[in-house]
């Protein structure tokens, strides 16, 4: 039994009058709780629209009781030994209706004496101050591993006989698509196995992926990617990508007999424009797991009291989608000052702040955090701490081989041979450029490239194209120097370099170069 099934149990069974069950499967919730108290007590269902129906005899609605202060006075004139399961009361709890409340207030002491329990169900938290101290919530999990096999085993029987369809499904096959499907409702579940079934004629992932996507949107605190980009988009980097690839194989069930905890996360340090985004999205690609951003403005938004529970949804959704991959970009923007949140925002930012680290602390559910930050000196230090992150990388800006990979990495992504430029010549004007100045260096050289080509001054573009445009460029290393030169200090002995090779160069040497 889960442990929050065997919650309500204990709740119901210690005569706890009122219950509050957060769940979207109404459905589900009634069944589980008729599994464990069909034979011991009768069991009441009402809902707004037809009142109350006794469990086993849903066809007879006592419409007399669809009033919320009817239904009340209804459970509290029987004299049954029962549970009565209320199906759209939160609404009217939301609003906050005096009566209302004052009507649970006082069943809430005289049920106490009865065995008599209210349950309500409802998929969000919509308790008036009056009552926090007088009704038990719940969570009610979403379908587990277990259950969303038997799920996935009663269809395939169903539909073992039907000619057309590709159902040799191996075992690993099976466990990729019960993991993908998790997070899902039972019915969102059973809807999208057949969904893919009639779009492919098979079990396919990437079906499943796309429905959590529409979820994933629902909520406007997460952002739901599709990376296009895999490894080989990724110039250097080598210490990254191996570490990336050795974990790759790591959420199976293999893993965990093998003693392997999930991993935790990656925290990415270093300069702007370097890879560390890239590598976030090449991560989810190269795991096949949903990319999930998480929106920091987004959490922060709204009435006072609404950014915790904006994070507690941000990560409740991450964990039902698990597994996945969260990304967090520039996380020191999102919880800046917290030291003095107590004076600026009433301690809003610290609140979400503990929220978020306690989870990563303690989490168990597989959900991979990238996070990526600019800005070492802005990090809080609890977050830095051993246990938050499996690992900490510093990415720098590429050195001599790196540049000359992100080069040929470019001009191939925009349909141009690297063997009919002189990248030696490219790698050594472009020193201290980051991955992105170089991506960008290029773009401009198409832009000039193309206008010669509607002047019939040149046919594509030429070398001269691209170091006209390195010439023109004043890389970051130049203007930020002295930050830089600072973060690479604090990464010499507190991170892991993301390259085999970290450049080490001064701010001095760049500039005697560029000048060059």
């Amino acid at each position: 039994m889960a442990a929050e099934l065997e919650q309500i149990e204990i709740f119901i069974r210690a005569r706890y009058p009122v219950i509050y069950v957060l769940s979207h499967e109404e459905t589900r919730v009634i069944e589980k709780i008729k599994s464990i108290f069909n034979n011991d007590r009768r069991i009441f269902v009402w809902s707004f629209v037809k009142g109350f129906r006794l469990l086993e005899n849903l066809d007879k609605p006592d419409i007399s009781t669809q009033d919320p202060m009817a239904a009340l006075r209804f459970i509290s004139k029987s004299e049954e030994k029962a549970l009565f399961v209320l199906c759209d009361f939160y609404h009217f709890l939301e609003r906050n209706d005096p009566e209302i409340v004052r009507m649970l207030r006082e069943l809430n002491m005289e049920l106490k004496r009865t065995q008599k329990n209210i349950i309500i169900i409802s998929p969000k938290l919509a308790l008036p101050s009056d009552l926090d101290k007088e009704i038990s919530v719940v969570e009610f999990p979403l379908p587990s591993k277990k259950e969303i096999e038997e799920v996935f085993n009663k269809l395939l029987i169903g539909i073992r006989n039907q000619p057309k369809l590709d159902l040799n499904i191996t075992a690993e096959a099976k466990e990729q698509i019960v993991k993908a499907l998790q997070g899902l409702t039972r019915e969102e579940i059973e809807n999208v196995l057949l969904k893919s079934l009639v779009e492919t004629r098979t079990f396919s992932i990437p079906v499943i992926i796309k429905e959590k996507e529409q979820l994933i949107k629902k909520t406007g605190i997460l952002e739901y990617f599709s990376p296009k980009v895999g490894m080989e988009h990724v110039g250097g980097l080598s210490n990254l990508k191996e570490w990336i690839l050795k974990r790759r194989n790591a959420f199976k069930d293999k893993a965990r007999e093998f003693g392997i905890p999930y991993p935790k996360g990656i925290l990415l340090l270093g300069v702007q424009g370097c890879g560390k985004s890239l590598c976030c999205k090449v991560i989810g690609r190269l795991w096949n797991f949903p990319l999930l951003r998480l929106d920091m403005g987004a959490v922060f938004q709204g009435i006072v009291g609404s950014s915790e529970n904006n994070m507690r949804r941000a990560i409740a959704l991450a964990e039902s989608i698990s597994p996945c991959v969260l990304w967090v970009d520039e996380i020191e923007k999102g919880f800046s000052g917290i030291q003095s949140s107590n004076f600026s925002d009433a301690g809003t930012t610290a609140r979400v702040f503990g929220t978020f680290l306690t989870w990563m602390q303690e989490k168990t559910a597989p959900v991979f955090i990238v996070a990526t930050s600019n800005d070492i000196s802005a990090l809080p230090p609890e977050l830095l701490r051993k246990g938050r992150f499996d690992e900490i990388f510093f990415v720098d800006l590429p050195d001599d081989i790196e540049r000359r990979e992100i080069f040929r990495i470019h001009l191939k992504m925009r349909n141009r041979n690297p063997e009919n430029y002189n990248i030696d010549t490219l790698v050594k004007k472009s020193s201290a450029f980051s991955g992105a100045e170089i991506e960008e260096s290029i773009i401009s050289a198409l832009y000039d490239a193309f206008d010669d080509s509607l002047k019939h001054v040149a046919k594509d573009l030429e070398q001269h194209h691209l170091e006209d445009n390195l010439a023109k460029t004043v890389p970051l290393a130049i203007t930020m120097s002295e930050k830089i030169n600072k973060m690479r200090e604090w990464a010499a002995t507190r991170a892991r370099p993301a390259s085999r090779k970290v450049s080490r160069t001064s701010s001095e040497d760049i500039q005697i170069e560029l000048k060059e």
